[in-house]
């Protein structure tokens, strides 16, 4: 597995937030899927309030 640092933002009642988080996947699009994943399940955001906008590999 590979390491992925994902950059973007995401969207709230108070507005827009950037955030920055590191993800163990197998490839680009996995990595991207769980982000979404959990950004769902974390703050409870839908996938077009979330804005991936750099997928980095480590």
């Amino acid at each position: 597995m590979s390491q992925f640092t994902i950059r973007g933002t995401f969207q709230t009642k108070r507005g827009r937030n950037n955030f920055e988080t590191t993800i163990d996947a197998t490839n680009e699009n996995v990595a991207r899927e769980h982000t979404y994943a959990n950004f769902g399940s974390r703050h409870g955001c839908t996938r077009h309030q979330v804005e991936i906008e750099e997928v980095e590999a480590q």
